[in-house]
């Protein structure tokens, strides 16, 4: 068996948990709390791999701008989310705009990370314009974030929506098409497959 080479920080892009919702004729709301266990699954595989560390979007300060509903539901999504990769072991860090009431106010005291474990970063309510507006007081605000090696999206879409555009610079970029409460374990391991073979000269 060819032995499976493993970036040391991956970047996840959970999308498509409204497009899912509908096409199983719920309410676009209900697609966020489908996401939670996939989630859980994925960092499990991530410690059980050896991963250091994994960044996950949550949601982003344009994200707010959807229904209240929505906005309720994501929050929550992210909260229960949060709570349980801790009790799983992880060291985790939320990276958001905090000053917003669009932030949980239960995540406030992960804006420092707590634990020792596999390192885990939340994005909450986050923007890439305000993580760059931190270079004003010397620093992004996501500089506690190391520069990532692979970045997986699920929902198709061909784009970083302005995913920590800064440690993105030289990841190598994976696409599936499932919507993201359709995850299965396959598709990580197809990612890491497809990883093995990119050119990880970084421009040398």
């Amino acid at each position: 068996m060819t032995k499976r080479i493993f970036p040391k920080h991956v970047g996840f892009i959970p999308d498509g948990n409204r497009r899912w919702a509908t096409s199983h004729g719920l309410q676009k709301e209900s697609g966020y709390a489908r996401g939670i266990n996939p989630g859980l699954l994925l960092f499990d595989k991530c410690k059980e791999y050896g991963i250091n560390e994994i960044s996950i979007y949550g949601f982003t300060k344009d994200n707010t701008k959807r229904a209240a509903v929505q906005t309720v539901a994501f929050r929550r999504a992210c909260v229960a989310f949060a709570f349980e990769v801790v009790q799983r072991g992880a060291a985790l860090l939320v990276v958001g705009d905090e000053t917003s009431l669009q932030f949980p106010a239960e995540l406030k005291k992960f804006r420092q990370r707590h634990g020792s474990g596999m390192k885990v970063n939340l994005l909450v309510n986050y923007g890439w314009e305000w993580d760059l507006a931190g270079l004003s007081c010397a620093a992004l605000r996501s500089s506690d974030i190391s520069r990532m090696d692979l970045i997986v999206r699920w929902g198709g879409r061909r784009r970083l929506s302005g995913f920590l555009p800064v440690q993105s610079v030289y990841a190598d970029f994976y696409i599936r098409d499932e919507y993201w409460p359709d995850f299965e374990i396959e598709h990580f391991d197809h990612a890491l497959d497809w990883y093995k073979k990119q050119d990880r000269t970084l421009g040398g």
